[in-house]
């Protein structure tokens, strides 16, 4: 099954491929910036019951009149199937578009980045035929951005960035650039960004400190996550609200009848957060002949 942080470090490209010149560059390979680019058809299936697909593929035509195709490929872990897979998907595309190919592999894994990162010879040993040599995007090479100045110079790359470091322990600091650099950033600009960090980190725990800085320095945005955790909020608000009023009914009935409440059963009831539990216990306060009689039948 695609994950989420798998689909984000190649589609960030569909929708930014101007992204490509500035890893290459940080990768140090001076490949100039884009004239044009095409998403093009992923699809590298031959006439036979055998399906290859890359993540994403462009078609990079350059200010100085050179055009290559870019396959994008995220890899989560080590595969050892994979380098075969990726010198087939560059010796069909030459092949079928006539254009030279260029792989970039993208990584939030520094063992995975470093393996991918290896060159690979295919044919006998005393004279390779071909040899794989990707690019490779990852922790180990990609900047970490916290000067939010840097970040607001080129959001797409501060989000992959983001992204690839998505494990790294001073990912609270990047994720907090990112989102202040997004502040004073046109919706129909930021929006994407905040999706696309958000897919890319996963169900990583950096995922749910970028919604609480969504939630609270893009608050006035009217992005899906920024909906999604707004509604989250008022749900959990009416719930609060609900176990509160529950818990106050509970020991006002005692309080009427006389029973003393035990701090224990108190700390009980105050600190319960769901209303199914509770409803019970304020039916049995109206009869129980002592507090912690409420809890008899559980």
């Amino acid at each position: 099954m695609v994950s989420s942080p798998h689909e984000a470090m190649h589609r960030i490209f569909q929708e930014y491929p101007g992204l490509f010149s500035r890893v290459s560059e940080v990768l140090g390979v001076e490949i100039g910036p884009p004239a044009s680019a095409t998403v093009m058809l992923t699809d590298l299936t031959e006439n036979r019951p055998l399906e290859r697909r890359v993540d994403t593929l462009l078609r990079i035509d350059t200010a100085d009149d050179e055009t290559f195709l870019l396959a994008i490929e995220a890899q989560g872990k080590k595969d050892p199937d994979k380098p075969a897979s990726w010198a087939y998907y560059l010796s069909y595309l030459h092949t079928k578009y006539r254009l030279p190919p260029l792989l970039l592999v993208v990584c939030q894994d520094r063992t995975t980045a470093e393996w991918a990162s290896r060159q690979v010879s295919i044919g006998p040993r005393q004279w390779a035929a071909l040899t794989l040599r990707p690019l490779v995007a990852g922790p180990h090479n990609m900047p970490v951005i916290t000067d939010v100045a840097e970040a607001r110079k080129d959001l797409a790359l501060a989000a992959l960035a983001a992204i690839t470091h998505a494990g790294d322990p001073d990912i609270g600091a990047i994720l907090k650039t990112l989102s202040a650099a997004l502040r004073e950033t046109p919706e129909a600009i930021a929006d994407p960004i905040v999706e696309l960090t958000a897919q890319g980190l996963g169900n990583r725990p950096a995922a749910q400190q970028w919604r609480n800085l969504v939630a609270v320095d893009l608050s006035f945005y009217k992005s899906p996550l920024s909906e999604e955790i707004r509604d989250e909020g008022r749900v959990e608000g009416r719930v609060e609200g609900r176990v509160e009023g529950l818990a106050y009914a509970i020991l006002a009935i005692f309080e009427e009848r006389g029973i003393d409440v035990p701090d224990e059963v108190r700390e009980r009831i105050t600190r319960c957060d769901d209303p199914q539990v509770m409803h019970p216990w304020l039916s049995r306060a109206v009869t129980a002949t002592a507090a912690a009689d409420i809890f008899t039948e559980e």
